[in-house]
């Protein structure tokens, strides 16, 4: 008969997408993480080399991790001499080189998801017997100070020991860095010494040190490497710093902080029945605790109706606080899920405590919702349920939304929560469910100042990213970057004005350029032109945020300017791609491979497509001889364990398309 779609043996490279080549024929011989930290600014280059040992070519793969957050930049690979280098182009015009790949039967993606903070970047390539190949990747991102610290993580998984290994960090930070730590999930007590942990951190163990056991090719060093670290304070205005006709303004103050008015809004809908209602009462139970009595609060619950704890918000007493995690220990799931009403009563509740001023007068409203599912009760459209809550709301309290599991529409919370001064966050079904629940409260449960504005002088500046923010949270940093017009900066003013506990929150002062070579004298080279790079990843950032709203020309013009800059600046955005062109080989022409930058929707769309491999498989092989029928039974595990490690779940249109497909085929 005609051949399946997918062979057993490509299917079994597209899910586990394992090299074709035994580690005994490639010797990966050097691996090195080489990161320079300026000012908050990360650029990363990993860098691999492997010889093929084998008397004959061997395909060779290079698989690296890299954040979410970060903007791959370049890749390059050797190969006898020859550089290949990726090239940055825009999406569209790269789709038609990706299509071909992909109809010619070649693995043409480069990027995939892989947990909750990190991305897959994998390529693999023909090499000759005896022959060397070096890989090279770079990235670059803005590290987030949140709770107090920035993080920087580096995965490294080198399935082997490796003669030449090497993570260096080198932290340069013209205010001094008051704080720096470094460990690793694989770190021993052994390996724990091997770690210098100053502004210069190295982690280079030997063959011998990288052993999992004496005499074995088994290695530690799997898993991630952190370095986090603060920098010293020492004035309300913060820090800024100019570097070739372009600044950058770090805000971080240390002031009092501001009551808080926090309406909690709990999806207790039937979806959320079993371990999610579990972890979400023990969140809510550890949450309460570190209400601060200044504080006022209340609690919704929403299924088809919607239920109050009381009928206005309510000082946070130790009594008030008993009696609130009295009521969380006896709520169960039910019912539909109607998140429309449950966020237009918690919105009316603000209002008309503010009108009764059982509110403190400066003070930040805001609204955490958590949800696990679609809206299918009462206004289920979800475009009028965003324009309901932001014409409710009128930019007067900032809204958070939680979305819970895999079922949930992330981009409808998205939009909806940048829509109206909050952010939305996925929370993972998990174990640790309840540490990411008030890991997220934590962020935002301590507020300095509201509706912060930082002024420059409009004569001296232009392309300035945004420079108003609703709220600053203890522990966080309010970053603004911008082009100078000329680099006369005798009359360059800075003025940051805010609301504060007690009164309005003004400083301002004089700007200088720091010299750095005054602070790293012996750096000749630290990363050259990093303001305006940084500058470059924040604008295209908050520009790619934006068009999540507005108008049809305003979201064009934003995708616009967003492209160009992408392309400018050979970043990796959701709009451009890299385009990597493979060497060619005795048995095929050069080919095309793409790397593209992933959003929340293609995350899903991989699993999805992972999923329904695995199901045209099937289909086409249910008549089979008992051997093939275990080869379907591993096929059937592997679709399992890999939606598992993409941390995805199936969908309900999934759930029911297996249960179709199972009743049309029989056992």
């Amino acid at each position: 008969g005609e051949k399946p779609a997918y062979s057993c043996r490509e299917t079994h490279f597209y899910l586990l997408t394992f090299p074709s080549v035994s580690l005994s024929q490639v010797e990966v011989y050097s691996v090195t993480v080489d990161c320079t930290v300026t000012s908050r600014f990360a650029h990363t280059v990993m860098t691999s080399k492997a010889f093929n040992k084998a008397n004959s070519s061997q395909e060779i793969l290079f698989e690296v991790e890299l954040p979410k957050t970060a903007f791959i930049t370049n890749f390059s690979m050797e190969i006898e001499g020859q550089v290949y280098v990726g090239e940055v182009k825009e999406k569209e015009k790269a789709k038609k080189q990706y299509e071909k790949a992909v109809s010619s039967g070649q693995t043409a993606g480069l990027v995939k998801a892989s947990g909750r903070k990190m991305e897959k970047f994998s390529v693999s390539v023909n090499i000759a017997a005896e022959s060397n190949v070096t890989f090279v990747l770079t990235y670059e991102e803005l590290l987030q100070r949140k709770l107090g610290r920035y993080e920087l993580l580096t995965r490294v998984k080198p399935k082997t020991l490796v003669q030449d290994f090497q993570i260096v960090t080198n932290i340069y930070e013209p205010q001094g860095i008051s704080y720096v730590d470094a460990h690793a999930t694989f770190l021993s007590n052994e390996l724990l010494p091997l770690v210098e942990k100053t502004a210069h951190i190295s982690f280079s163990p030997t063959m011998e040190q990288q052993r999992k056991c004496p005499g074995c090719d088994g290695t530690l060093i799997d898993g991630d490497f952190i370095v986090s670290y603060d920098v010293k304070r020492e004035k309300n205005l913060g820090d800024i710093q100019i570097v070739n006709g372009y600044f950058v303004h770090f805000f971080a103050p240390e002031l009092p902080k501001l009551p808080k008015n926090v309406v909690f809004v709990i999806d207790i809908s039937g979806s959320m029945s079993g371990r999610k209602i579990v972890q979400t009462r023990e969140a809510m139970l550890a949450i309460l605790q570190q209400v601060h009595e200044d504080d006022h609060f209340a609690i919704i619950l929403f299924d088809s109706v919607i239920e109050t704890w009381k009928d206005s918000l309510t000082k946070a007493t130790k009594e008030n606080i008993t009696e609130a995690m009295d009521y969380i220990r006896r709520i169960n799931s039910r019912g539909m899920t109607n998140v429309n009403d449950a966020v237009l009563k918690a919105v009316n509740m603000l209002v008309k405590d503010r009108q009764m001023e059982r509110l403190p007068e400066r003070s930040a409203d805001m609204i955490i919702l958590l949800t696990d599912g679609m809206p299918n009760e009462g206004e289920s459209n979800i475009g009028k349920i965003q324009e309901n809550v932001r014409t409710a709301i009128g930019g007067n309290m900032s809204l958070y939304c939680l979305g819970f599991g895999n079922d949930v529409d992330y981009s409808f919370l998205d939009v909806m929560s940048r829509q109206n001064k909050g952010l939305a966050r996925r929370i993972f079904e998990a174990s640790d469910a309840v540490v990411q629940l008030q890991g997220f409260y934590d962020e935002v449960a301590s507020p300095l100042l509201l509706e912060v504005d930082m002024h420059y002088p409009d004569n001296a500046v232009d392309s300035l990213t945004t420079s108003h923010f609703s709220q600053l949270f203890n522990g966080t940093e309010i970053v603004v970057a911008g082009h100078l017009m000329d680099n006369d900066l005798d009359n360059f003013l800075v003025e940051v004005v805010g609301q504060g506990l007690e009164e309005d929150f003004r400083v301002q002062g004089q700007v200088s350029a720091a010299d750095w070579d005054v602070f790293y004298p012996d750096e000749e080279y630290i990363f050259g032109d990093f303001t305006e790079r940084l500058w470059a990843y924040l604008t295209i950032q908050q520009l790619l945020e934006k068009r999540s709203s507005g108008t049809p020309d305003e979201k064009a013009n934003t995708t616009a300017k967003a492209l160009d800059m992408s392309l400018q600046y050979s970043f990796v955005t959701p709009l451009t791609s890299m385009v990597v062109t493979k060497p060619e080989t005795e048995d095929s022409t050069s080919s095309p491979l793409i790397a593209d930058k992933l959003t929340e929707g293609t995350w899903r769309k991989q699993s999805l497509k992972i999923l329904n491999m695995g199901l045209v498989f099937l289909k086409e092989t249910k008549t089979i001889l008992i051997d093939e029928l275990e080869v379907c039974v591993c096929v059937c595990v592997c679709v399992c364990v890999t939606l598992k490690w993409l941390q995805l779940s199936f969908t309900r249109k999934a759930k029911h398309g297996c249960r179709s497909f199972i009743k049309r085929t029989g056992d």
